[in-house]
């Protein structure tokens, strides 16, 4: 069997405008680091990861001021107006991969574990696949103006999280197709559901939450500092 090769992308060009800060969130600092470079920290470190392409936004003044910067596998592209256009600028840096892997810049607690399940799946199946967490909470939808609707049947529902793994020709494809066509991407996965082809999802960790507001850094801080202690 032939060994898969593969690469990962890091969407950095976002604001992050509802954490409120002076800087974009990636860049807050977090458990003695930023953000940002806790969220690269497994993936550089994975053996069978060769290149990080981290996409960042023309005005970026702070990723270069990093020491994670210099790390030999690390490639920079310039990012676009939207996560795709992102996704798309760096699927166009990978110099050599079968495989890449999209992670959020803003998700510093990704486990080791979490890359492993993804990669072993795609050994075995040969499939897109992404991480995703199954629905616990009662789940409720509402009008334009808060009031509720109705209940939502939560079995089959999945909060879906990152990485996110494709066949790098396939995710490009998919991802100019929908571009062109004006379709509303809002992850990887959705861009592979437009084209139709089959993707698969695996319970993940937890604990690899998404930096959005505020109080998410106490709660990241807290994860990364057990991870530390273990």
């Amino acid at each position: 069997m032939i060994k898969q090769t593969y690469a990962a992308i890091l969407p950095a060009a976002g604001i992050g405008s509802r954490m409120q800060a002076a800087v974009p969130k990636q860049y807050l600092p977090l458990a003695g680091k930023t953000v940002i470079e806790h969220s690269l920290s497994k993936l550089l470190q994975h053996p069978a990861i060769s290149q990080v392409v981290v996409v960042l936004a023309e005005n970026d003044r702070w990723f270069r001021q990093l020491e994670v910067a210099k790390h030999p596998k690390i490639s920079l592209a310039l990012g676009g107006a939207e996560r795709c256009d992102s996704v798309l600028s760096g699927l166009h840096a990978i110099k050599k991969a079968d495989w890449v892997l999209v992670h959020d810049a803003a998700r510093p607690c990704l486990a080791h574990s979490d890359i492993e399940l993804l990669i072993k799946h795609i050994e075995q199946h040969h499939q897109g696949v992404i991480l995703g967490a199954q629905v616990r909470d009662t789940m409720k939808r509402s009008d334009a103006n808060g009031n509720i609707l109705n209940t939502v049947d939560r079995d089959g529902l999945w909060h879906a999280l990152t990485p996110q793994a494709f066949p790098v020709q396939q995710l490009r494809h998919a991802l100019q197709s929908a571009l062109m066509q004006g379709v509303n991407i809002t992850d990887e996965a959705s861009a592979i559901e437009f084209s139709g082809e089959a993707c698969s999802i695996l319970p993940g960790r937890s604990d690899n939450l998404k930096v959005t507001r505020p109080e998410d850094m106490a709660m990241a801080e807290r994860f990364l500092t057990q991870s530390l202690s273990q």
